[in-house]
């Protein structure tokens, strides 16, 4: 079948798609989404990602903010935006042939690309506005740093509601380079992300950090064709081992900025500086780093970090007055005031000491602790509830939440109650019950005073089961340290707990060692509780003993087999 952005784009024009509108894209991660962009943006209109990941509220609630003109979505996404008063429509391709004429192409600067949305104090999400001129210096500064040509290929890993996945795709399609599409099995795993990597013949790749600290401490087979892996997201903590066949590039840059505004190579071992730095100003960024008085802080001094130049977004949709509040001018030229606490190095790059507010990165992701915390408010058990950012094993940021409620509320209904509005990321890892919430003495949240999250003041599960077999009882062990926490119930899905797809990986890896079987990490969305997981895992140990012969058996029941 013939997929031509030129005729979904004729085709869009038939639907009433016209320059100036924005589409919804409800697609998979795959090369249709990439074509479904293109096609907007031939059609003279922009683009927003709707990630089919999220909850139906959530999709819905971003579709009617956004006010898209229309939605191309898939055969399992249409339905699920019902509801969201926006003309939905089924991606055909079949349709879509048929259509006749060519589409004229803007090359204005002005008009949006895509509108990306990121988490919001208010209780809704925000939607940043990106024009081409934004994205243009982005896919010019990539091209010209990396020297990539037509004979890269690029990797694309990033979830499509994350401005990672724009990074991924648009500068090496401008080169006429190749763009690979990583399947989701190998997104979470070091080691099968490392083998595909070769695979595919990877030149530059991009990986979240918390990935990307696995792969620069790994073993590289010589003759790797990847020369560079990029990196960023979360706060990078190691550097790469020696003798790596590529270089390490640590990157910094908020959404309203289009993606990059800070890069640095990261070399092996240390300057006995503390954290690889965040690098320095890319292409014509600017960057400010100011006191509380709005003056430049001295070298070593910390500040906010305020970016300036022609990535600078256009504002958020339909926020005017937030809009006015984090864009703000500067002798004539405009700056987005990013809430990054930063500091300037004698060498020119900038150290990253976190944040002036409440925002966390949550596995890469900004994420306003208020959202989430507005949303838990709303469930009828709750009488007051707080969520703040803490430091996760991993180096990340996790959400703890404190409940004021009744005495029923579970921390299982609370976290199928949050998942029907939000995604997983934003779901608190813990949730801790209390009498009443610390307060100061003008009468606001005292975080201080908030308890660390323990066996002792944890909201009570539901229904708890202990373990009743060998199995179960490894289980819950496997799955209480990689949680941190105890307790774990055998009918407890290990997703409601706060568990995602990088702590699956290590649970999968626990316990096919623990038992001697080769799991998945799709093994675990299929059976995501002790019980389910223990089931699986005796009918694959019982297929093997089938499969052997009666030596072979009792070799590997006396712990002698190989």
């Amino acid at each position: 079948m013939n997929r031509s952005a030129d005729q979904l784009a004729n085709w869009l024009g038939g639907q009433g798609v016209r320059s100036g509108a924005l589409l919804g894209l409800c697609l998979e991660r795959s090369f249709d989404q990439i074509i479904a962009a293109l096609a907007a943006w031939k059609a003279g209109a922009s683009y927003l990602p709707l990630d089919p990941a999220w909850p139906d509220a959530r999709l819905r609630m971003i579709a009617r903010e956004a006010e898209c003109a229309l939605i191309l979505g898939r055969a399992d996404t249409v339905d699920r935006l019902s509801g969201a008063d926006v003309d939905v429509k089924l991606l055909d391709w079949d349709a879509v042939e048929k259509a006749s004429g060519e589409p004229a192409i803007s090359m204005d600067p002005d008009p949006l690309a895509y509108v990306i949305y990121t988490s919001g104090t208010t209780g809704k999400p925000k939607g940043v506005e990106i024009t081409h001129a934004n994205l243009a210096h982005l896919v010019t500064w990539h091209n010209d740093a990396f020297g990539v040509t037509a004979k890269d290929r690029g990797s694309h890993l990033a979830g499509l509601g994350f401005d990672a996945s724009v990074w991924e795709v648009w500068p090496y399609l401008a080169a006429g380079a190749s763009v690979v599409l990583a399947p989701d099995d190998v997104r979470t795993s070091d080691s099968l992300l490392r083998a595909w990597l070769l695979v595919q013949g990877v030149t530059v790749a991009f990986v979240p950090t918390q990935l990307a600290q696995d792969l620069i401490r790994d073993d590289w087979a010589r003759g790797s064709g990847l020369r560079y892996l990029l990196t960023g997201a979360d706060r990078l903590v190691d550097r790469p081992a020696p003798n790596l066949s590529f270089q390490l590039i640590n990157n910094y840059g908020p959404t309203e900025c289009t993606v990059v505004s800070t890069s640095a190579m990261t070399p092996p071992g240390g300057d006995g500086s503390g954290l690889p730095p965040i690098g320095r100003p890319i292409g014509q960024t600017v960057i400010h780093i100011l006191d509380k008085d709005g003056k430049p802080v001295a070298f070593g001094a910390q500040g906010e970090i305020l970016i300036g130049g022609p990535q600078v977004a256009r504002g958020y949709r339909g926020q005017p007055d937030l809009t006015a509040e984090r864009f703000v001018t500067i002798k004539g030229q405009r700056f987005y005031r990013t809430g990054d606490i930063g500091a300037w190095r004698e060498d020119g790059q900038i150290t990253f000491h976190g944040r002036l507010d409440d925002q966390a990165k949550v596995r890469g992701h900004r994420v306003e602790p208020e959202e989430t915390a507005s949303i838990i408010r709303e469930h009828p058990a709750v009488r007051s509830a707080a969520v703040v950012a803490a430091p996760a094993a991993d180096g990340s940021d996790m959400l703890i939440g404190y409940i004021v409620g009744d005495e029923e509320v579970s921390a299982e209904a609370l976290r199928k109650y949050l998942g029907e509005t939000l995604p997983e990321y934003m779901i608190p890892s813990a949730f801790v019950r209390m009498d009443s919430l610390p307060l100061t003495a003008n009468g606001k949240l005292d975080k201080k005073a908030l308890p660390e999250p323990g066996d002792d003041n944890a909201l009570d599960s539901a229904d708890f089961a202990a373990p009743e077999t060998p199995a179960e009882a490894k289980l819950a062990e496997i799955l209480e340290g990689v949680l941190g926490r105890g307790g774990v119930g055998i009918d407890d899905n290990f997703f409601l707990l706060g568990g995602h797809s990088l702590l699956g990986t290590q649970v999968v890896l626990r316990a096919s060692d623990a038992f001697g079987v080769e799991l998945q990490l799709r093994d675990l969305f299929q059976a995501p509780t002790i019980r389910q997981l223990a089931r699986r895992i005796e009918e694959m140990l019982i297929a093997i003993i089938e499969s052997m012969s009666d030596n072979e058996a009792e070799a590997r029941a006396s712990g002698t087999g190989g």
